[in-house]
């Protein structure tokens, strides 16, 4: 298992809006051809205007091959033009979990899907 964690930094005052584009046009996309959403939040305390989201994937080659897909969705293509402009930086990361918390992720997003 690896867990993707995504962080863009919005230009300042944008994360309202992209929070309101992603609900509306983006995150039906992704969590239909990506599924296994960890986690999406955007930051109260620290850095600030950023978006952390999560994703959850068997191994590396799943990962790219939904992605892939992801990229080649019309709807998608139409999203990240109007998402674009709203992020000033990316960040990404791949990570694996500890090998006792790997279940405990299992469960996690179990519970999440009823």
């Amino acid at each position: 298992m690896i867990v993707e964690e995504r962080m863009y930094t919005m230009h300042p005052g944008k994360v309202p809006e992209y929070l309101k584009l992603y609900k509306e046009e983006g995150m039906a996309i992704q969590k239909r051809i990506l599924g296994n959403m960890f986690g999406y939040f955007f930051s109260e305390v620290g850095t600030q205007n950023q978006i952390i989201h999560m994703w959850w994937y068997e191994n590396f080659d799943e990962r790219e091959k939904r992605r892939a897909q992801m990229a080649a969705d019309p709807g998608w293509q139409t999203y990240v033009v109007k998402n674009r402009p709203l992020i000033s930086f990316q960040e990404t990361r791949i990570m694996k979990p500890a090998p006792f918390f790997e279940d405990t992720i299992r469960k996690m997003l179990e519970a999440a899907k009823n």
